[in-house]
Order: structure tokens, then C-alpha cells, then sequence
């Protein structure tokens, strides 16, 4: 999945800006992260209520193992299947995970910045 597919997918949400990130692509909206792409797969920022949600779509966390052979699981999960055919879907989604991304970063701290 390319940026112009991405674009595509979420075009009744809005602009989406990519960004290179491990190996994949950040996904972000007003200057905040919502989602990720790795492996053609697109993951977004969730919460236990939307994660929930998520799976009862068919969606699949997004996890990775350590160095040290652990599985590793984070708040992102998959674009349930139904959503890649349906910008509709898609963008409600989006919205939802933008919420999400944008109230757990201002939740969190603030590091000072490097000069």
C-alpha cells in the first residue's frame, strides 16, 4: 500500500500525511499520529472500547517480538477487511482513532526539546 492508496482509502476523512517509521509509514492527521502501515497493512491508534470494537469487526492487534523472543502488543489494530472497500467506513474509523491519539497525546507528558 502506497500513499496514493492511502489517500484513496481515506479521502472522505481528510489529508493524511505518511511518514517513513520502522520499516513502514505513520499516519497523521493535523500533525498527529492515528495509524500506521506495515507489511501493506493499515493499523490504528486504538483504546480497550475501540480495540474491542475492532475485533468484533475482524481486526488483529498489531504485535511484534522483542530481541528477546517476548510478543509485544500495542494500541493499534487492523482496518477490519470491510473497511478497505468502503472510504465511508474507513474514514469513520480514522476519525475515531484520531480522537483517540489526539486525547492520549495530551495526556501524556511532555518531554523537553533536544537543542
Amino acid at each position: 500500500m502506497d500513499e496514493a492508496d492511502i489517500a484513496d482509502l481515506f479521502a472522505a476523512f481528510g489529508p493524511v500525511r505518511t511518514r517513513r517509521l520502522f520499516g513502514g509509514l505513520g499516519l497523521y492527521a493535523d500533525g498527529v499520529m492515528f495509524g500506521l502501515v506495515l507489511d501493506g497493512r493499515i493499523f490504528l491508534k486504538t483504546d480497550p472500547g475501540f480495540a474491542a470494537d475492532l475485533a468484533a469487526a475482524g481486526a488483529e492487534p498489531f504485535t511484534y517480538r522483542r530481541k528477546d523472543g517476548r510478543q509485544v502488543n500495542v494500541a493499534y489494530w487492523s482496518l477490519p477487511e470491510p473497511a478497505l472497500d468502503d472510504g465511508e467506513v474507513a474514514a469513520a474509523l480514522a476519525l475515531r482513532a484520531l480522537a483517540i491519539a489526539r486525547a492520549a497525546a495530551s495526556a501524556a507528558p511532555r518531554r523537553p526539546r533536544r537543542r
